[in-house]
């Protein structure tokens, strides 16, 4: 009788599980600045940094296509693998597009799929330089490598926020996790309906932060024109508190976040999900006059919280691990 034990992934979660694949990985070549734990791996070009990072995106899990036009998806997917390189200050250059394949696939539909590509491309200034395809059982996966790079005195890291740095903010909370809710409501609405009509009239922002996002390479260039190097950068698609969470572990510092100065959608509340692409980010206190983005005041060195409406307090240590709620 096998008396391994079994540990369900579950019990890891998806972030424990990267910690617990890269923990044993050391670097082997000395160009490898720094390696997991970034929006971004990091490698020594020269005079400059090389920045490398990769998304995978499946269907089912990350995506529809009952409701997702491939021609957004492929913008967006794209989008997504370009976000992380602006998480780390830097500036997208190359992307590389891999696909996974089913039978139910034709050409056409893939070539709407690369209408998407070219055209994030063409936004964001950067040149699709490879890829691979493979037959897949069933759906379709997507996986985006994006390169890019920065100057080394200008490069963020998750590890470098400072207490009483401000976190700022890009933009609103909430649309794109609402945006997605809409989606999913008007599918279940239409089932079984030969002419299905949809009713999105007035949620159009909404949707296009779903289907369509952006990725924020305008505030890494105002930044950049106002002489401000971010203390820290983080990527939050996959939601503010979470990616909080691992701002505040890699730089062994703790944040309060006041839920009523949050910049919500008016249609949205505060969310986690939703690839809303945008992010946040640290700052001396000196500079907060000069950014328009400022949402809430960071915060003790050895603990954070969530400051919920009403006065709650959600509190939680380095690792993230929830500690306390109580009021103040």
């Amino acid at each position: 009788m096998d008396d391994t034990k079994r540990t369900e992934i579950a019990e890891l979660g998806e972030f424990g599980l990267i910690d617990r694949i890269c923990a044993p990985f050391e670097p082997q070549q000395k160009t490898t600045v720094k390696g997991c734990g970034d929006d971004a791996a990091v490698l020594d070009a020269g005079d400059r940094y090389g920045l490398v990072s990769t998304d995978l995106m499946l269907e089912g899990v990350h995506f529809d296509l009952t409701y997702f036009p491939l021609q957004h998806l492929g913008y967006k997917a794209v989008v997504v693998a370009v976000s992380d390189i602006l998480a780390m200050n830097g500036t997208p250059r190359q992307v590389l597009v891999s696909l996974g394949i089913s039978s139910r696939f034709s050409v056409e539909m893939i070539d709407r799929f690369y209408e998407g590509v070219r055209a994030a491309c063409s936004d964001y200034k950067t040149d699709l330089v490879g890829g691979d395809t493979s037959a897949s059982v069933n759906g379709l996966t997507i996986s985006v490598t994006a390169t890019g790079d920065v100057d080394k005195d200008k490069i963020a890291y998750r590890s470098g926020a400072g207490a009483n740095d401000l976190i700022c903010l890009t933009g609103d909370l909430g649309a794109a996790y609402m945006g997605l809710h809409l989606l999913e409501r008007e599918k279940r609405a239409c089932d079984g309906h030969p002419n299905p009509e949809p009713k999105f009239e007035g949620y159009e922002y909404i949707l296009r932060r779903q289907l369509k996002p952006d990725a924020r390479v305008d505030v890494v260039e105002k930044l950049a024109q106002s002489g401000i190097v971010p203390t820290s950068m983080i990527d939050i698609s996959d939601g503010l508190s979470s990616e909080l969470l691992h701002l505040c572990k890699a730089s062994d510092k703790g944040a309060r976040i006041y839920l009523n100065r949050l910049a919500a959608d008016r249609q949205a509340d505060l969310c986690e999900g939703g690839r809303t692409a945008q992010r946040s980010g640290g700052c001396r206190a000196e500079r907060r006059r000069r950014l328009r983005v400022v949402i809430y005041r960071a915060a003790r060195p050895a603990a954070g919280s969530l400051r919920a409406r009403g006065g709650r307090d959600r509190s939680y240590d380095r690792s993230g691990n929830r500690s306390r709620v109580g009021h103040t």
